[in-house]
């Protein structure tokens, strides 16, 4: 597994450290827990040496620790630096890369990707120099995680809460992924559309684009090049992804069809409308001059079955979003479209359909065995092995 240096700061989220080296150890990885003075008055080295199985490192000119690993030597031996949790002043360090302390000392030398996740009042959070740090680390390439939102230690009610461990880890995990997609040119659609009615209003669906995005986000951190037709959605784009935002059906269409002349691997995951209205009205339909409103509604092109027709040597991935008979209506879907698989999932559940964080899919192949049923997960988790079956495809 993986060598990951875990850096610990003085933030009252400090506790949580201690069950997040729990669970690291428990997955197979080797732990270094670097902790700043202040993160020590929260959490002990004790209780974080017992969890991790190594000595907690928290001075920089220390004769014992130096003999024994420098901090040159921890910098080099981490695969992964993960600050957890970082406080305001953590991340203005990081950002403008002062190194007055083992930890900030560590994370310049280090080579290793960077996994970041705030935790702080949501006044401090919310602040432009804050958000101004964290737009640069990002820039730089570092994996932000979080914060969440909620009740805070300190009384007040916002974003700034330590996010969900689960998170936490699958963002270490995920930047020790080999680029075995190296090569690949991925071709990712995701969200819904939105038609006009006029000015104000527009037909559209619940999609979030989560998972097209998480699977944009695996795909770039196994290495490979990727564009990402976005429609409406409040996503942050992932790292090292190329994004273009669209709106309608066609103007979907004319993305993907721009972008597909490249692509090695298309996953159309997005919810496009079937329908558009055949008139958009210039101004606002006032709802004063009419008690009903009928709208006249034509067929949207259908983009997966343009770029099967079009896809020569590369492997297409459709998605089937069914509230009923999942199996049934994803074999149906795929034998129309002619792709190589079709990813379905139940939207009729709360817990996996529209804007959930978790997913739970069947990827149904051409032959009638050609069923895997990934169970109930994090939705970069079901992406992941969506792009595991996609390998196995073109390996064929």
């Amino acid at each position: 597994m993986s060598r990951i240096c875990l850096g610990i700061t003085g933030g009252i989220a400090a506790y949580k450290a201690c069950e997040l080296v729990r669970l690291l150890r428990q997955r197979g990885h080797e732990l270094r827990v670097v902790a700043t003075a202040h993160a020590l008055e929260f959490v002990s080295p004790l209780t974080l040496q017992t969890l991790s199985g190594s000595p907690v490192r928290s001075e920089l000119l220390s004769p014992t620790a130096e003999s024994e690993i420098s901090h040159i030597e921890l910098a080099d031996w981490a695969e992964v630096f993960a600050v957890v949790p970082a406080t305001a002043n953590s991340l203005a360090k990081l950002a403008h890369g002062v190194a007055d302390d083992l930890l900030t000392t560590i994370a310049l030398a280090t080579r290793a990707p960077l996994v970041v996740a705030p935790a702080m009042n949501v006044n401090m959070y919310e602040h432009p120099a804050t958000q101004a740090n964290l737009d640069t680390l990002a820039k730089r390439g570092a994996r932000i995680v979080g914060p969440g939102a909620g009740a805070l230690a300190c009384g007040w009610v916002g974003e700034g809460r330590l996010v969900e461990l689960d998170a936490i880890v699958a963002a270490i995990e995920q930047c020790t992924i080999e680029p075995v997609l190296r090569g690949e040119v991925v071709l990712v659609n995701a969200g819904p559309t939105a038609e006009p009615i006029d000015p104000v209003r527009v037909l559209t669906n619940r999609s979030s684009g989560k998972m097209g995005f998480a699977i944009a986000d695996v795909a770039a951190r196994r290495g490979a090049e990727v564009v990402l037709v976005a429609g409406p959605v409040g996503l942050a784009t992932p790292q090292g992804v190329q994004r273009i935002d669209v709106e309608t059906a066609l103007e979907m269409r004319d993305a993907v069809l721009a972008a597909l002349p490249r692509a090695t691997i298309a996953i159309l995951a997005a919810a496009v409308a079937d329908y558009a209205p055949a008139r958009v009205e210039a101004l606002k339909i006032k709802r004063e001059k009419q008690d009903s409103l009928t709208l006249a509604l034509v067929k949207n092109p259908d983009i997966l079955a343009e770029v099967v027709k079009a896809r020569g040597t590369r492997t297409v991935v459709g998605f089937a979003a069914e509230t009923n008979d999942l199996l049934e209506n994803a074999r149906g879907k795929l034998a129309r479209k002619g792709c190589d698989l079709i990813v379905a999932n139940d939207v009729s559940r709360k817990d996996i359909g529209f804007d959930a964080d978790r997913n739970e899919v069947l990827i149904v192949g051409p032959r009638p065995e050609d069923v895997r049923e990934l169970a109930f997960a994090e939705k970069a988790e079901i992406a992941a092995r969506i792009l595991d079956r996609v390998l196995e495809v073109r390996r064929r």
